[in-house]
Order: C-alpha cells, then sequence, then structure tokens
C-alpha cells in the first residue's frame, strides 16, 4: 500500500497498490487549518483524508462503519507510526454521537447524513474547523449516487453548517463532479471579563 502524504493532490508518487490521495478541497485550504491538535475523519473510507492529517501532525481519529476499512487503516497507520485511532462507528443509528468540543479539525468527504449536522458542530472546539465537501443533486444526471437521501439540494449545505462561520465555500462542477463544499468555523468563546 502507498500512502499519499504530498503537499498538493497530483503529487501522488507512483507505485504499485493502492494510492491513497487527499480531498482537494482538503489539500488545498492547507494554509486555513491549525498547525495541529486533534481531528476527526467521519466516514472514513480508506483513510485518505486521515492519512494526511495525521502526517501533518494531527492526532487523528478515523471513524467508519466498516470494520474492513478500520483494520485497513489500523495497519497502515502502525506501519508509517502514524498517530491515528481508527474506530468502528456506525453514525447512523439512532442516538449515535461525538465526543462535544473535542476536535480541532472535523473532516467530512462523500458523506450525507443530515441528522448528523448537530453532533459534527458540537464535537468542534471554540474556532475549530469543519471541512465538508459531498455531491449535490446535479450528481445524479452524471452517474453515482443518485439516491436523494445523498445528495444535497442547491444552497442547502450552508444551511445544515449554520451557526458555523463560513470561511470558504464552494458549489458546482469541480473536478468532474458536482459538489458543494464548505470550509466553516465554530466560534470562539467568548472572553470573560476579569474582576478588578
Amino acid at each position: 500500500m502507498v500512502i499519499w502524504m504530498g503537499g498538493r493532490t497530483g503529487d501522488c508518487p507512483p507505485g504499485a497498490g493502492m494510492t491513497l490521495e487527499p480531498s482537494r478541497w482538503l489539500v488545498d485550504h492547507a494554509y486555513i487549518l491549525p498547525r495541529g491538535g486533534d481531528a476527526l475523519d467521519v466516514a472514513s473510507g480508506s483513510g485518505r483524508n486521515a492519512f494526511w492529517l495525521a502526517a501533518r501532525g494531527f492526532r487523528t481519529l478515523a471513524v467508519d462503519r466498516s470494520p474492513e476499512s478500520v483494520a485497513g487503516i489500523r495497519a497502515a497507520a502502525a506501519q508509517h507510526h502514524l498517530p491515528i485511532r481508527a474506530e468502528v462507528v456506525d453514525l447512523e443509528i439512532e442516538g449515535a454521537t461525538l465526543p462535544v468540543a473535542a476536535f480541532d479539525v472535523v473532516v467530512v468527504v462523500h458523506y450525507l447524513h443530515r441528522p448528523l449536522f448537530p453532533a459534527l458542530k458540537n464535537a468542534l472546539r471554540p474556532g475549530g474547523l469543519l471541512v465538508y465537501e459531498t455531491f449535490t443533486r446535479a450528481q445524479a444526471l452524471r452517474g453515482r449516487p443518485t439516491n436523494p437521501d445523498f445528495l444535497l439540494e442547491p444552497g442547502e449545505l450552508k444551511t445544515l453548517v449554520a451557526p458555523l462561520d463560513i470561511l470558504r465555500e464552494r458549489e458546482g462542477d469541480f473536478e468532474e463532479e458536482m459538489l458543494a463544499s464548505v470550509i466553516a468555523a465554530q466560534p470562539q468563546a467568548p472572553v470573560s471579563s476579569r474582576r478588578r
């Protein structure tokens, strides 16, 4: 297995086996991310974004409901000595939740479960960033996915991440897919006034 840790999408080294290339939306906005801290990769699949985050010094938790995916992440993280914990978690079961105020960065790519948004926002520490990108309804005209449960309506992502502060956003045709993407920040905690 080749684990890509280059600076930009497209710099992926050639090699045999699977290449884990992170989301271009995430990589292109690396300059916005904090220099380290705790990160969560939701519905991590092969772990491509988790590996990228861990290689940049984030203590990373990767969650996915596939035991096979989680086992692959664990093995590769151990082999490459990366600070990744991988857990089997089904975030679509009733009552599913995430740790509150536990992460500086939460990444969600190509996954949509609308009831999870309150937990995603609550998982951010003050000043923490939600990096989110998934397909819009227009993607169904190009192929998969076609189920409307997994496709955003026009302008819907901004509504779902409210009241986070949107730092960057886009919606349309990118990388030959119909996508909506945001980077949104949890407001900083108010500074309490000091008693004199």
